[in-house]
């Protein structure tokens, strides 16, 4: 049998690299998913590339509006039966800046995607999750909750505080059996760290690719599969002891 037969799978941000791997990773296990973007264009296209007649559907939903987000999941639960598994996926690096020099909005845009986008799916999947006997949430965080660096004061914070929230979820919802865990990947060969590299160095994106690489002892990107790799072992009965952690997917970037 394959490890997520059956299985009912919600992935916000699906149209994002690491989003459309997990889909498709989880999917090839047997999974029924419903790609959740903010694009219908976007969302659209991926589903196309990832096929499964019958097993992936789409919504358009801005993972930061509640009634967009109950209705996600709610559409999640009348196309596939139920819910079992969600990945609060859907992040903004926001614009890079040192503290002084944020904005408000900037820094309440990252927090409404990263931090209250990834409450409110965890949220609305409790209910439906209950039904099922339990469940597995996977918060995509970064290694940027797990250090500090500088220009990237919003999008520090922000991951930082998703670890919170994964870790009182483990402990709330310990008891029905539905786990709450967090992937914590590093520089990820993707359109936001090409975004980041474009910030921190206009001049020479290049330039600040290689030295993201000099910080990973393993000498270079990680792929949007490896974290869909992590993601599965954290969505399957493989991992159904596992709760409230923190799992590093970052080629050693914060062994040291």
């Amino acid at each position: 049998m394959s490890r997520l037969e059956r299985k009912v799978v919600l992935v916000t941000g699906a149209t994002g690299g690491i989003g459309e791997a997990i889909a498709k990773r989880f999917m090839n296990e047997g999974a029924s998913v419903m790609l959740v973007g903010r694009s219908a264009k976007k969302l659209a296209a991926t589903r196309e590339r990832l096929g499964g007649e019958g097993t992936c559907a789409q919504i358009v939903a801005d993972a930061t509006d509640e009634a967009a987000t109950i209705g996600a999941v709610a559409e999640t639960v009348r196309a596939f039966g139920g819910l079992d598994i969600a990945v609060a996926n859907a992040g903004t690096e926001g614009i890079l800046g040192p503290i002084d020099q944020q904005t408000v909005e900037n820094f309440e845009s990252v927090l409404r995607t990263n931090v209250i986008g990834a409450w409110l799916t965890l949220k609305h999947s409790v209910e439906p999750m209950k039904k099922r006997g339990g469940g597995s949430m996977i918060g995509i965080s970064s290694v940027a909750g797990m250090v500090g660096f500088a220009g990237l004061g919003p999008y520090i914070a922000s991951k930082h505080a998703l670890y919170g929230l994964v870790k009182t979820a483990a402990i709330e919802l310990g008891e029905l059996k539905i786990r709450a865990n967090a992937i914590a990947p590093g520089p990820i060969d993707n359109r936001m760290m090409q975004s980041l590299a474009d910030q921190l160095a206009p001049d020479d994106p290049g330039a600040a690719r290689s030295g993201f690489e000099a910080l990973v002892p393993m000498k270079r990107y990680g792929t949007n599969e490896e974290v869909a790799n992590l993601a599965l072992f954290l969505a399957s009965d493989e991992s159904s002891y596992t709760t409230g952690g923190i799992f590093t997917v970052d080629g050693g970037f914060t062994a040291g």
